[in-house]
């Protein structure tokens, strides 16, 4: 089928598209509470024969395609969760829920795969089968790395995985993807710094957390620049200080908490061990007691060769410029942990209107709904590409 074919076949699949997504965005729903949207969504796919498995990691759907004779399994994916923002803007389909939003464009996520669903669902010119995974809470709880652990690749058993990211630094029919590193590792580290408590007047009878807090701040900020090689990327950020309630006295304890970003298990391993040294030295020195809790949530998002190459193909044949990305975002995703189980890539798709549109993840933000054919053709393109066309296919 030609591109001018598919081109038209998307122009009819857009409006219902626009509105599903539309409608999502006014519905949207944290991690793991994605109960609507998991019932739009296995209802959307069972309409067009498509086979449909509820439930993996709570509220998570995986559609399955089958065509040709080949038992070979592609896996597309889709995240559906919202982020707990309350939403900014005067659009007719604002959030319905106060606090909650779409601000990173996961219901135009979902919005492509289903419509690659419906279109793939039409024409069956594939070879072999689509899974199609609609993942719950990406955003900070891990929604990926569950549905690993309960079995996904091992019910679906994907030769490959692929997803792709609304990029509002990118215009609209842009796509970028590169091999290797896509997204950074993200780790959390939260310290409590222990003094006794006293008054601000007499600091002498107590270990100050407030200056001992203060010393850490600024020895973790030298933590990247002095222990990490220069030809290695990071980025440390203390992101929250708090402690203390009065003018007048010195508090018994401070909280810190901040973010770390790797692209190398051996950067994170040495960070780590910094942080701990940084803060057992802080602690020797100023009488306080220090803890340190450090969680890596995500690894970094890494792609393949083979796959980030047959995704800038699939770019081209969808009508996209596809360019090679010159650099990784030190932002996270959890689709990481799927390419973990399976090669597989991440692409970024271009989402941006004009200079000065907002960034993901801001109370104004709202995908673009230009963007939506594009990515559905992306899809479509790469279940083709790595299974192949049946030979009897127009």
């Amino acid at each position: 089928m030609s591109k001018s074919n598919l081109s038209l076949d998307m122009d009819d699949l857009l409006p219902g598209l626009i509105a599903f997504r539309r409608d999502l965005h006014a519905h949207p729903e944290l991690a793991f509470e994605e109960r609507r949207t998991s019932r739009l969504v296995a209802d959307a796919l069972r309409e067009v024969g498509i086979e449909v498995h509820e439930g993996i990691a709570g509220t998570g759907v995986v559609g399955v395609l089958r065509a040709g004779m080949s038992q070979r399994i592609v896996g597309l994916r889709a995240d559906m969760d919202a982020l707990p923002i309350l939403e900014q803007g005067e659009r007719p389909y604002i959030s319905r829920h106060a606090g909650v939003h779409h601000g990173c464009g996961h219901d135009g996520h979902t919005a492509m795969l289903l419509g690659a669903a419906r279109y793939l669902a039409r024409t069956r010119d594939f070879d072999g089968q689509v899974a199609f995974i609609f993942q719950p809470a990406e955003e900070g709880r891990g929604g990926a790395r569950e549905m690993v652990k309960q079995g996904l690749f091992e019910r679906f058993a994907c030769e490959s995985v692929f997803a792709l990211h609304n990029w509002p630094d990118l215009p609209v029919g842009v796509a970028a993807t590169r091999t290797g590193p896509m997204m950074a590792a993200a780790d959390r580290f939260d310290i409590v710094v222990r003094g006794r408590g006293a008054h601000a007047a007499q600091p002498h009878q107590t270990p100050d957390a407030v200056l001992a807090a203060a010393d850490l701040v600024t020895q973790l900020h030298t933590i990247v620049s002095r222990r990490v090689p220069p030809t290695q990327n990071a980025v440390l950020s203390v992101t929250r200080i708090s402690g203390g309630q009065s003018h007048n006295v010195l508090p018994s304890a401070v909280e810190l908490t901040g973010t770390v970003r790797t692209f190398d298990a051996a950067v994170q391993d040495t960070i780590e061990e910094a942080i701990r040294a940084v803060a057992a030295g802080v602690a020797r020195g100023s009488g306080t007691r220090i803890d340190v809790e450090y969680v890596r949530y995500y690894p970094a998002t890494v792609n393949t060769h083979a796959q980030a190459q047959l995704a800038l193909e699939a770019a081209r044949q969808a009508g996209l410029e596809a360019v090679t990305a010159p650099a990784p975002a030190f932002t996270s995703e959890d689709f990481a942990f799927m390419l973990q189980q399976r090669p597989g890539a991440y692409l970024w798709l271009g989402q941006g209107r004009k200079a000065g549109d907002v960034p993901l993840h801001h109370p104004s933000y709202d995908f673009n709904d230009d963007a939506l054919a594009g990515g559905v053709r992306w899809l479509v393109a790469v279940a083709r590409l790595a299974l192949g066309r049946k030979s009897h296919a127009k």
